[in-house]
């Protein structure tokens, strides 16, 4: 008996699916062995998949693996995983970090973030003469720019704190440094992209004010409702309910509260990531943990499944081949552009606070470090007709080349993968991304800098 349409969809869709997972699993394995973090190996799946390899072999094999009519299955799946990694990206923030630590983090994070924005945007306006138009759509030099300094400036926070773990730097004074400044830089990332998006999608002013105001009005019962409201039952759980169901308890209401809080920021006219995000940040980490301490574990590795079909959907509007030489020049410039800016902004503000040459230019290389975030934001950039296909696969190979640097750079300061490298299971697909409390081990790792400069300054620290 022939199988349905419906059934033939489905089909496809779960063969596609369990064919990005496990290459991706393959190539994340290479990536292992070649001493680069695991989404290396997967975005290189990504590409893989799409027409800059595949679509090189005859047949148009892209397209008969991913037809076009399954690819918005597999958007869907793909968006799912990357609502469910952001929450747990944003429930591990921990931005009382950031105020223990005072205007040295806030001054370093703030160089970190301006100066390769500023550079985006000098970029942006050389390059938007070749992009004033997508798809017969006029872009204006703003939106562009904008995207462009977001891609430039945030640092991938869920990629440095596996750097950060793998090179047992987690406990380092500058590696905990690194990963504050990345907290900083991730949440004002996503804060400058709300802010772009909205006036994308906006109609005019009025329309901008209301989608500002929309925005402002969900923050405020999450900070306002949701977040005293879930201590509190967090609270009555633990004092009344059998501990057996109070996990599965709270990591349903963390399911329910944000894809409701992804729904909510879609029908804003923002992305569905801004909304797992901040339902993420929101929740009150200190009193759910206690109960349920693998919930960002359990959500963040769901997530972090589904994320190959993302790369995926992202390496099928990357092609290479067909870049030509324009495209070839806008690619290296943006290339330089970002790490020179990243490594100048840290570097510079590192050695100006006293750092040392040695902690400065191991911040530096830290902090430049990209992967997953700058590939959404390019991906919502395309999706919105802002950014074509040439740029987006530029921000691609930015990503890519940048994070993969930064292992030989580390290499080169003395900082080796150790033989056998600790990671505890119960730790987050981020990967140790919360920063070390007040008081944790700091010793410094294999190779570390040596006298004058193993210590962070102390009096701006306070």
């Amino acid at each position: 008996m022939a199988a349905s349409r419906a059934d033939h969809v489905v089909a496809v869709v779960f063969a596609d699916a369990a064919l990005i997972i496990a290459l991706s699993a393959g190539f994340a394995q290479v990536a292992r062995r070649c001493r680069q973090p695991v989404v290396i190996g997967e975005i290189v799946a990504g590409l893989a998949l799409g027409p800059s390899l595949l679509g090189l072999l005859p047949g148009d094999l892209p397209r008969t693996l991913f037809p076009p009519d399954i690819r918005p299955y597999l958007n869907i799946l793909s968006q799912l995983g990357l609502v469910l990694f952001m929450f747990a990206v944003g429930y591990e923030h921990d931005l009382g970090d950031v105020r223990r630590r005072g205007r040295l983090t806030i001054s370093l994070a703030g160089a970190s973030i301006l100066v390769p924005f500023a550079g985006g945007v000098g970029v942006a306006a050389v390059l938007h003469p070749w992009h004033r138009d997508v798809d017969g759509k006029a872009v204006g030099l703003l939106p562009f720019a904008l995207f462009l300094g977001t891609a430039m400036a945030i640092t991938a926070l869920p990629v440095l704190a596996r750097i950060l773990t793998e090179r047992r730097l987690a406990g380092d004074p500058v590696g905990r440094l690194a990963l504050t400044c990345a907290v900083i830089g991730d949440a004002l990332g996503w804060c400058m992209l709300a802010v772009v998006v909205a006036v994308v999608n906006s109609s005019g002013p009025w329309g901008f004010l209301r989608m500002v105001g929309e925005l402002a009005a969900l923050l405020a019962a999450l900070a306002g409702v949701v977040a005293p409201l879930a201590r509190v039952l967090a609270q009555r759980a633990a004092a009344r309910a059998d501990p057996r169901d109070v996990a599965p308890a709270l990591l349903t209401f963390a399911v329910v509260g944000l894809l409701s809080c992804a729904w909510a920021t879609a029908e804003i006219g923002l992305h569905p990531v801004f909304g797992a995000f901040a339902f993420g940040a929101a929740l009150p980490r200190s009193s759910i943990g206690r109960l349920a301490p693998d919930l960002g574990v359990d959500l963040g590795r769901f997530g972090a499944i589904l994320l190959p079909v993302f790369f995926v959907s992202a390496g099928l509007s990357v092609d290479l081949g067909a870049v030509g030489g324009r495209g070839l020049l806008e690619i290296l410039l943006i290339v330089a552009v970002a790490f020179t800016a990243k490594i100048i902004g840290a570097g510079g503000a590192a050695a100006l606070s006293g750092l040392g040459r040695r902690r400065s230019a191991t911040f530096a290389v830290l902090m430049n470090t990209r992967g997953l975030t700058e590939i959404v934001v390019a991906r919502i950039g395309l999706d919105m007709g802002v950014l074509d296909e040439t740029t987006f696969t530029a921000l691609v190979v930015m990503a890519l080349l940048t994070t993969a640097a930064t292992g030989p750079l580390l290499d080169r300061l003395g900082i080796p993968v150790p033989s056998v490298a600790p990671i505890p299971a119960t730790r987050s697909p981020l990967e140790a991304a919360a920063p070390a409390p007040t008081g944790a081990p700091t010793g410094a790792p294999t190779g570390a800098p040596t006298g004058e400069d193993r210590r962070l300054p102390q009096k701006p620290a306070r």
